[in-house]
């Protein structure tokens, strides 16, 4: 029996004697079945040629992502704050070193993730550092393995500690969520946001779809409900899914002009 991991998204499965006929997430729209098919691994397997790249973006935030890049090659971070670490999105591989190094900043009191392409290995994270996991409601049906550590919350914001919040925005998952962090960018704000606010390459700008790879666009009530969701916020940064993926300042002005030229282009 195996918790097999799907290559092209990286979420690990409940455990089974033989690999799952197929990847839920990879099959639905937004995601897709890699060009040669569905394949598996495990974490055994991909301790062996992969390590975790391990780098501060910011004061109190580490960036965790594996080399050479697997699944969509999204990175972690991990959030220092004087009430316990939070660890945002997830990646699939953990390994002796990368667990010595995130119990050397105080391990992590929970994780919180932004949507199913994020999942990866959240339940071997929970259990080797003893951390709750807080998913939205909304995405439950995308739980490729249980456990009693997660927990599911539901409704527009969750209260965490230290001012950190969680907002489900929706749009690319019915429920995507960001993390405010108030004590980022130095005391004026910050917000966590995987692909759910995408940042792109002009950094003066975010975009949001429904499907990045199948290039599906969201209409305009999703866009409108992002903006409104966030909009009590105050933040000066962005730190996306990605390494650099990162507006580092006037971030909530960059949502703001971006959400107007998304409308704009979809109404033309």
């Amino acid at each position: 029996m195996e918790n097999f991991i799907c290559i092209q998204c990286g979420t690990q499965f409940d455990e089974t004697a033989q690999p799952p006929p197929s990847c839920p997430i990879c099959e639905d729209e937004r995601q897709f079945v890699r060009h040669g098919g569905q394949a598996w691994t495990t974490l055994d397997r991909l301790v062996r040629d992969h390590h975790n790249r391990i780098e501060d973006e910011a004061p109190h935030l580490l960036g965790i992502g594996t080399e050479p890049e697997f699944a969509i090659g999204q990175r972690a971070l991990l959030l220092q704050s004087p009430g316990g670490n939070l660890l945002w999105d997830c990646i699939s591989l953990l390994d002796d070193k990368t667990i010595a190094e995130v119990n050397s900043r105080g391990g992590i009191r929970a994780i919180a993730i932004s949507h199913p392409h994020f999942y990866s290995s959240m339940i071997e994270w929970a259990e080797r550092f003893d951390a709750q996991i807080f998913l939205h409601a909304a995405d439950r049906e995308w739980v490729m393995r249980k456990s009693p550590r997660i927990q599911f919350w539901e409704g527009t914001t969750l209260s965490l500690w230290d001012g950190l919040t969680l907002i489900n925005c929706g749009g690319h998952f019915e429920g995507g969520t960001v993390l405010h962090w108030p004590a980022g960018a130095s005391g004026k704000g910050a917000l966590l946001t995987g692909d759910i606010i995408t940042v792109v390459q002009d950094r003066r700008y975010v975009s949001f779809m429904r499907s990045y790879p199948n290039l599906i666009p969201l209409g305009p009530a999703a866009i409108r409900r992002i903006a409104e969701r966030i909009e009590p916020f105050s933040f000066d940064q962005i730190y996306g899914g990605w390494w650099q993926a990162n507006v580092l300042s006037d971030a909530k002005a960059a949502v703001a002009r971006s959400a107007e030229r998304y409308l704009r282009a979809i109404s033309s």
